[in-house]
């Protein structure tokens, strides 16, 4: 399993989500990345190298940007999921675009 990193913007707006059922959602969502991270779609052109993760949460469109970094250490390589950016559909790769520049 892999080790999890999660950004601020990300961390942000989990927070600040009152509806359980949605936290719950983007929990096992995580969970799931963390248990294959391939199971995200890939990105192209100017995000390449990132993945994403959709969430449908009634009738609407959430989004999870992350990435996989493997890091060298004593004990071999090491897998760490970065999850970059979390929110909903409108706006999601604008917002992604700039923060990932």
């Amino acid at each position: 399993m892999a080790e999890l990193r999660v950004l601020p913007p990300a961390r942000r707006f989990i927070k600040k989500i009152k509806d359980k059922e949605l936290k719950k959602l983007y929990q096992q969502a995580i969970d799931e990345i963390l248990a294959d991270p391939s199971v995200g779609e890939d990105k192209h052109g100017d995000l390449a190298g990132l993945k994403g993760y959709d969430i449908y949460y009634r009738k609407i469109n959430y989004e999870l940007a992350y990435t996989v970094e493997y890091i060298e250490n004593e004990a071999g390589d090491t897998e760490v999921v970065v999850v970059i950016l979390a929110g909903t559909r409108e706006n999601f790769y604008e917002a992604l675009k700039r923060y990932w520049k």
